[in-house]
């Protein structure tokens, strides 16, 4: 049986059959007035959540975060459509009419929530039937924790924006190395030979040199002249090392968002502050 405690856990959560097959996700949960247990709960159905289907909770199950119930999908999907008054009650007709289609005893609820059996126990439990978690009203307004408690007081919910941050991937950087062609200039020193006739006079000293040879004739003589030619070769050489790092910047970023907030507003009495309030 569902607690009263555990009611936050599984509203906005998902309602599963036996089968392990989601019906929907709960929306609202009904109490019973008399023994302020929880008796119905109201399950969102069909594509996008079209459709409201009542379940009864009494049979139900809180399994880690989600509610099973011992009905088949098609079971809740087809249950009959009942009106909720503007008091957030099921009349006892409605209430009757959901009982019989789920095949369950009124009487055997009535035992079970009062204690009593036979027309005392039927009247006890019909004299108010059950009340809604929530905001009583147009549908989808109803919040967690906001429905009367038993000193009918009335609790006032906010929702509070509570923002996180994902890592996710923004770019991508990459080394690519390829080769240009560029020209150099430098300049070397280079040598080369030229020819210098030098004449000498005869003297007493090269006299015998220059009679060693024929009186009269032809002769040659031949030097060979050098030159110097610049000579270019390359050669590859490491001149660095490349590598890509990063490195993570921090920067302010606001974030905007919607909450909503319950208002209470006080009809026929005069609402005064908490401060100014007297105790008798």
């Amino acid at each position: 049986m569902i607690t009263r405690d555990e009611i936050p856990i599984l509203l906005d959560h998902p309602v599963y059959d036996g089968d392990g097959n989601k019906i929907g996700d709960a929306k609202h949960v009904f109490f019973d007035d008399m023994t302020g247990r929880p008796e119905w709960v109201s399950v969102k159905t069909g594509m996008f959540g079209s459709s409201e289907s009542f379940v009864p909770i009494h049979d139900a199950s809180l399994v880690e975060d989600h509610l099973e119930v011992p009905y088949g999908k098609d079971k809740v999907k087809g249950a009959p459509k009942v009106d909720v008054d503007a008091g957030g009650h099921l009349s006892a007709s409605e209430e009757h009419r959901l009982y019989d289609y789920y095949g369950v005893n009124w009487d055997n609820v009535l035992s079970d929530d009062t204690g009593e059996t036979g027309e005392g126990g039927m009247a006890a439990g019909t004299a108010g039937t059950a009340g809604m978690a929530g905001t009583a009203g147009a549908p989808g307004t109803a919040e967690r924790g906001t429905g009367m408690r038993g000193d009918d007081a009335m609790t006032r919910s906010e929702e509070e924006m509570h923002v996180g941050v994902e890592r996710r991937e923004s770019g991508r950087a990459r080394l690519r190395k390829y080769v240009v062609t560029e020209e150099v200039q430098q300049t070397v020193p280079v040598r080369h030979e030229e020819v210098r006739v030098e004449r000498e006079p005869i003297t007493d000293e090269n006299r015998g040199e220059a009679l060693s040879g024929p009186e009269i004739g032809e002769a040659e003589h031949e030097v060979t002249l050098h030159e110097e030619r610049p000579v270019v070769e390359t050669e590859a050489v490491p001149v660095e090392r490349v590598r890509l790092t990063t490195e993570e910047q921090t920067e302010e970023e606001t974030v905007r968002g919607q909450v909503r907030k319950e208002r209470i507003e006080a009809e026929g009495v005069e609402d005064l502050p908490h401060n100014q309030r007297r105790t008798e």
